[in-house]
């Protein structure tokens, strides 16, 4: 078969994969600092602060008094509640619904701009690298847009299940350093390697590439799995992130499209590449002349 792969060529070599990881790192680095790149990681800021400023301005409040009222019903909470009333912090009460909502909210904000960053952004810049760096690779629209939009959606909504149930482990210290950047680097696995050759590569090609390249992939996505993991950080700082929420909110998304977007320009120039190197070796093989093996008469002389 064209694209079939053996057992011992399963995935490929990590260190022979370096040097096109890092130069598509370097690459991608650079195109990070072009207005066209700029501009692609601001507007998910603009459209997802536009968003939340209107959902918070009709349903923060309410959401707030209904998360305040099911808190107060709990016995729990309510023991807790009297207990930092009484070594004098009371007010602390008051902050645990909003922390709640925030805490909630802001892994659904990371996995939207993921989701917008995927299915509007990734052509562009797909569009930006094929243009500067290869515009001889021909195009083979191994999927459709529907299709690129339905894989992201099911990758996203596993991956924030998994994050929603994984959530109560995060606080074991090893475990808040470990589930985050793997959870963000199968989910960039996933769709980012899918969206850089949905417009060039036809689907064999892609399932071979995805395959034959998974290890140096997953070692891409597990680095940016941790710069995902980064702007959460962000709400490390205890109850004066709740005050600084309107602040920090809209900096958090730019962070984590921004991170995207960089990550998404990294698998473009890898993938592409590697695509590329494919194609050329392919049409080696077709080329080559096939010279005859000579008659036995005449090895015989």
């Amino acid at each position: 078969m064209a694209f079939g792969i053996s057992n011992g060529a399963a995935c490929c070599d990590w260190r022979g994969a370096m040097p096109k990881v890092l130069s598509a790192l370097a690459r991608a680095v650079g195109y990070c600092l072009l207005p066209q790149a700029i501009w692609i990681s601001v507007l998910p800021l603009l459209v997802a602060t536009g968003t939340a400023a209107v959902l918070a301005h009709f349903f923060w409040q309410p959401a707030q008094e209904a998360l305040v009222a099911f808190l107060d019903a709990s016995v729990v909470v309510s023991t807790m509640g009297a207990w930092l009333a009484a070594v004098g912090l009371p007010g602390l009460k008051t902050m645990l619904a909003p922390l709640i909502l925030i805490v909630v909210l802001t892994p659904v904000v990371a996995v939207s701009s993921v989701l917008l960053v995927s299915t509007t952004m990734t052509p562009a810049l797909v569009n930006l690298v094929a243009r500067r760096r290869f515009p001889q690779l021909q195009r083979r629209q191994g999927t459709s847009f529907f299709a690129s939009v339905a894989w992201a959606c099911l990758s996203s909504v596993l991956a924030l299940l998994v994050t929603v149930i994984s959530s109560p482990m995060w606080i074991v210290p090893p475990l808040v350093l470990i589930l985050p950047p793997a959870i963000w680097a199968w989910l960039t696995y996933r769709i980012m390697a899918f969206d850089a050759l949905a417009a060039h590569a036809s689907a064999a090609e892609r399932q071979a590439l995805m395959q034959t390249h998974r290890v140096a992939l997953m070692g891409m996505a597990l680095v940016v799995g941790f710069l995902g993991a980064a702007p959460s950080l962000l709400w490390s700082m205890g109850l004066m992130a709740i005050a600084m929420a309107p602040l920090l909110l809209p900096v958090s998304v730019w962070l984590y499209s921004l991170v995207f977007v960089f990550a998404s320009l990294w698998f473009i120039h890898y993938c592409l590449d590697a695509l590329h190197a494919q194609r050329q070796a392919q049409e080696a093989e077709v080329f080559t002349p096939v010279v005859p093996e000579p008659p036995v008469q005449e090895l015989l002389l």
